[in-house]
């Protein structure tokens, strides 16, 4: 089990060198996807969010890579094993409440997200989203990633809801 932990120690690592592959995405657009959520984190950061939101601020879209059709449910996953169900819930459902602000423009139903309407969490959803489409300001002054490493390292240090025993398995080495 100590080489499983030696290899999971190394996750933000691997996440922070995913969130750069976004440097350069989302061609068209008036920032690239690494700005974008550079932008996000940084709106949370300093609107006083926890450190826990602001890390989900900057993760929100890192699926966007690998899942073109399903980046929310990615970026919820890789999320999930460190934080609470309510911002889980709010990674995992921000495209379809993202949706509200571009639908329409594809011919969707930009109220998609409607069929979430009276969950505990739906305005929480709505208030990320409307901070989510605020970032794409190409004059915005972004914190740099080195700058949220620190609270990726922190959130990221302890799993809250995982089925591995980390703490039997760490002693174990």
């Amino acid at each position: 089990m100590g080489y499983a932990v030696s290899f999971a120690d190394g996750l933000v690592d691997r996440v922070i060198g995913h969130i750069n592959e976004l440097d350069g995405s989302l061609e068209g657009m008036p920032v690239n996807r690494l700005e974008h959520c550079l932008q996000m984190a940084t709106m949370c950061f300093r609107a006083g969010k926890s450190e826990e939101y602001v890390v989900c601020a900057l993760l929100h879209d890192i699926g966007d890579t690998l899942g073109s059709y399903n980046h929310a449910e990615i970026a919820a996953a890789i999320l999930q094993p460190f934080i609470s169900d309510e911002n889980y819930w709010i990674v995992k459902h921000h495209a379809i409440f993202q949706g509200y602000y571009f639908f329409h423009h594809l011919g969707l139903d930009r109220n998609m997200r409607d069929q979430f309407r009276g969950h505990p969490y739906f305005h929480a959803c709505e208030e990320f989203c409307r901070l989510d489409q605020a970032a794409f300001n190409p004059n915005y002054d972004s914190m740099t990633l080195e700058e949220f490493e620190p609270m990726l390292r922190r959130v990221f240090s302890k799993p809250v809801n995982t089925i591995y025993p980390i703490e039997n398995s760490r002693n174990e080495g």
